[in-house]
């Protein structure tokens, strides 16, 4: 049985302030030390006390207030409170002697804060804690700056919710009194003039992470391109599932003013596309347009031409790849010298590799083999879906001993697992496990190796990883 921690002073003259009469509460606001000033916003939030969170916002004795982990919908009372509370604050010349709130943070953030100050953190008894956001009365009224409000953007379906639509109507009243701030952007099956509707009320240059999950034509991409290029400060782009059933001649031009809106995405890090069917011997359009080089690139479930890889092992600002996803891409009938030039290119910095389902053989894997060994910051090594024989996994895991980072493996089991038929047959996996530990053995160096079924009868899943890893580690001497 846990013990009992009895309710702090603080929490209970909260309550109590509460309790007796919330009118009280509020007159009180102006005299309450600043460490009380959490406890109470979270008794009136959580309570419904809809005028004491509009006291409570006017008189907020932080520069901050992080609201979004609070927000429980479809419970939008207490936050329309808040924005209420705003609205007065907003509406006067000079700050209240009491107020320093220059921030309204709807990100899911701000738990650390609320239970510092509500007495969960080991340190909120610390007067230098408290020290930063204490009250000082002796300060002169200052002019109200424009109040900046941070919030993550999650636009799904044909409507906004129901306090997204009642906030962006809010900031949409106030322009010139609010800074709307959002750094991450998720679009998932929202009709294209939905999206463009919502992203007019946002500065589009705070934008750093973008996540597009849309089956858009490629005229309603080409109908968004202005707007992606407005969004200068992006680090991180995903987009995914664009619908393009046959490449027509409009959709060149399409293509074209979307793939033109990288010239302007000058911190752009981080580029992941999954099931680009438009881009199809066209990866060139989009890859001569980037005008930094990439930390981490992915393009997955797709397929490519010959020239597309060409084009990729050539292009300049591949060639610090952290990371490379290339998972789903099917290079069965390509020359292996392709990929071998690609690991080449980016040997020297290479953290990530992810081949899985790209149709790779035994003569594939060993052309590749001697790029990949000379790919030393190499960490995770993903090869699952693919076929390959026992003897090449052997190969391949005493080529890569060499690979000091090298600490997440993840290989198909060997081809000799399966019947004719496919069916994997448990004995014999048992036994190439353990001639594949006594590989490990032999090298003598500590790894830890994933082995997965594919296709996978007993979850249907094309990789899975059922399987306990192989795990080996030296001996310490006695």
């Amino acid at each position: 049985m846990s013990a009992w921690t009895p309710p702090r002073l603080l929490d209970l003259v909260g309550t109590s302030l509460l309790r007796d009469n919330e009118a009280s509460a509020i007159a009180a606001l102006e005299y309450l030390p600043t460490e009380l000033f959490p406890s109470l916003f979270l008794e009136a939030f959580f309570g419904r006390r809809i005028e004491t969170l509009k006291a409570l916002v006017q008189a907020w004795p932080f520069v901050r207030l992080p609201l979004g982990s609070l927000i429980e919908l479809p419970h939008v009372g207490p936050l329309q409170a808040v924005l209420d509370g705003l609205d007065v604050l907003l509406a006067q010349k000079v700050r209240p002697r009491r107020c320093k709130l220059r921030v309204l943070d709807l990100r899911n953030t701000g738990q650390k804060f609320w239970s510092m100050w509500s007495g969960e953190g080991t340190h909120v008894c610390s007067r230098s804690r408290m020290a930063p956001v204490a009250e000082d009365r002796s300060r002169t009224k200052q002019p109200l700056a424009p109040l900046k409000v941070f919030i993550d953007l999650y636009l799904k379906k044909r409507t906004l919710n129901r306090f997204l639509t009642y906030f962006l109507r809010w900031v949409e009243r106030r322009k010139g009194l609010i800074h709307l701030c959002c750094k991450k952007l998720k679009i998932v099956s929202m009709p294209v003039g939905n999206v463009m509707k919502v992203l007019s009320r946002v500065q589009l240059d705070c934008l750093q992470e973008v996540q597009m999950d849309c089956t858009w034509r490629l005229s309603a991409l080409a109908g968004f391109a202005p707007l992606l290029g407005q969004m200068t400060s992006v680090q991180r782009l995903l987009l995914s599932h664009i619908n393009v059933s046959a490449f027509e001649e409009q959709d060149q031009q399409h293509l074209a003013q979307f793939t033109s809106q990288f010239l302007r995405l000058h911190h752009l890090r981080n580029l992941h596309i999954e099931s680009p069917s438009f881009l199809e011997g066209r990866l060139d359009q989009m890859l001569r347009f980037l005008k930094t080089p990439l930390d981490n690139f992915s393009i997955t479930n797709c397929q490519l031409s010959e020239s597309d890889l060409t084009h990729l092992s050539w292009c300049p600002n591949i060639s610090q790849l952290k990371g490379l996803d290339l998972s789903g891409v099917t290079l069965t009938d390509f020359s292996p010298e392709l990929l071998q030039v690609l690991l080449e290119k980016v040997a020297a910095t290479l953290q990530e590799l992810d081949l899985n389902l790209c149709g790779i053989t035994d003569s594939h894997l060993e052309a590749i083999l001697p790029a990949l060994s000379r790919c030393s910051q190499l960490r995770t090594l993903s090869l699952g879906g693919n076929l390959l024989s026992m003897a090449i996994t052997e190969k391949l895991l005493r080529c890569t001993d060499g690979l000091p980072s090298l600490c997440a493996e993840f290989y198909p089991a060997p081809q000799e697992s399966y019947s004719p038929q496919g069916v994997p047959l448990r004995g014999r996996i048992a036994q190439l496990q353990a001639e594949l530990m006594e590989i490990l053995r032999d090298l003598g160096r500590p790894r830890t190796i994933w082995l997965s079924l594919s296709f996978c009868p007993y979850c249907g899943d094309d990789i899975c990883d059922h399987m306990e890893p192989i795990v080996y580690r030296c001996s310490t001497p006695a």
